[in-house]
């Protein structure tokens, strides 16, 4: 049998499948952190504490907010409409910021970590533009203007 042939002891053989292996890997991390669909998603640096291997995800909307993070299988999302969101607090530290949204229902608020810091602050201004501009079709006394 020739030295050149495919055996299980060839080191060419176990290096080639070591490097398919790490590249299945960085491919399978590389398309769960891919970006939401949307005009105004805003993704976590990689670099950023918790984001190394699933960036977090913020995606604005006119009617609403979503908060994604991607899981091992699936992922977590959080959506809060723009009507019952009390509060957004940006948090800007050396290098990235940190983004905590407040709900008007008491409930847990969305807490990001490591986006960059116009991402932050753009985040912020977008969620009062589309509160403004929720509250001004709705009319006086709460009801729908027409």
């Amino acid at each position: 049998m020739s030295e050149s042939g495919f055996s299980p002891g060839n080191p060419t053989v176990w290096i080639v499948a070591v490097a398919a292996v790490v590249v299945l890997i960085l491919v399978f991390f590389w398309h769960k952190g891919r970006r939401m669909p949307g005009e105004h998603v805003f993704r976590a640096s990689r670099l950023s504490r918790g984001n190394l291997l699933f960036p977090t995800q913020v995606g604005v909307t006119p009617t609403s907010v979503v908060h994604y993070t991607p899981e091992f299988f699936g992922g977590r999302e959080q959506s809060i409409h723009v009507a019952h969101i009390a509060s957004v607090l940006v948090d800007r530290n050396l290098f990235f910021s940190d983004v905590m949204i407040e709900s008007s229902g008491g409930a847990e608020p969305v807490r990001c970590h490591g986006h960059r810091k116009r991402d932050a602050v753009e985040m912020k201004r977008l969620i009062e533009q589309f509160q403004s501009d929720y509250y001004r079709q709705r009319g006086p006394g709460g009801s729908q203007a027409s």
